[in-house]
């Protein structure tokens, strides 16, 4: 695929990826009853990284002793971000799962700009403010004690925000492809040492369905979504792909109250739609209304 195909493709594929991802939030919350996390994690990154092997394996040829390391890190902090969001969600709703999750979007811009000296414009903050109030809104249960899932889920969010700014930084001048697969493997390496600590390798199997959701996880929630994450970021500025990346929130929302896990409050809506507003914020900043008053 050409690189400016790949560059007009940049954003759908985000978008398309955080829809795999808001399906899991509510299979991730019944499975992890059945299924110790460092296991599925463990599953789930391996698979992927060997399937994205053997797809991509063209492209190792100009693969250097820096792919290992940015992989490596890279990596490292997608295990800790899925670590600590999972274990969070033992605490806490899926939708407050899925919508803390997305403090990310705020934060990037100025990690971006700290680590790349890129200031973010007054349209990233007012798109990050207007996202920090839909989070407010949809999360809203009456209260504002906050559990330790949903604390977890905040630290996750935060640990996921320094990946998508380190993926912006390290996958410069790289093939994203065998970068992608690198960082998989560390991350499958992080969770095969989580095991030692936990339940571990389920010795005595698991349900069936728990190995279709294991399956699922791994090839659409991994493979192809992380995938689609990495190619989309490298193409896209930080602070538009980090808004569109918590897309996977309402998408997260949507897909509990649609299967019962959750069921919708009126506050929800109002949530959904500032964030829907954060997007245009971020991707158009208004020009359709300021070109209107001008004429």
């Amino acid at each position: 695929m050409s690189e400016n195909t790949l560059k007009k493709l940049a954003k759908p594929m985000i978008v398309l990826a955080t829809l795999i991802w808001g399906s899991t939030f509510f299979i991730l919350k019944d499975t992890l009853d059945d299924v110790d996390l460092m296991f599925l994690l463990a599953f789930r990154f391996t698979l992927a990284a060997a399937l994205l092997a053997l797809v991509f394996w063209r492209h190792w040829r100009g693969v250097d002793r820096s792919y290992w390391w940015r992989g490596g890190v890279l990596g490292a902090l997608m295990f800790a971000a899925y670590a600590v969001q999972n274990y969070g969600l033992m605490d806490t709703t899926p939708g407050k799962n899925a919508f803390f999750t997305a403090v990310y979007c705020v934060i990037v811009p100025f990690l971006y700009w700290a680590m790349d000296r890129r200031r973010p414009s007054r349209w990233n903050v007012l798109a990050a403010l207007l996202c920090v109030a839909g989070i407010g809104f949809v999360s809203w249960d009456g209260g504002l004690a906050l559990s330790a899932g949903d604390l977890l889920t905040l630290l996750g969010g935060f640990l996921y925000a320094c990946h998508i700014a380190a993926v912006a930084k390290f996958s410069q001048g790289r093939d994203i492809f065998p970068l992608t697969v690198i960082q998989f493997g560390a991350t499958a390496l992080c969770c095969w040492a989580g095991t030692l600590f936990t339940r571990g390798i389920p010795v005595d199997g698991l349900p069936p369905q728990a190995w279709w959701v294991l399956l699922y996880l791994a090839v659409a929630a991994t493979s192809v979504a992380l995938l689609f994450q990495n190619v989309g970021q490298k193409y896209t500025d930080p602070s538009s792909a980090a808004l569109l990346l918590s897309l996977e929130a309402p998408f997260g929302v949507a897909f509990s109250v649609l299967f019962g896990a959750e069921s919708p409050a009126p506050l929800m809506y109002l949530g959904f739609a500032l964030i829907f507003l954060a997007v245009v914020c971020s991707e158009t900043q208004f020009k359709f209304l300021r070109r209107t008053a001008k004429a």
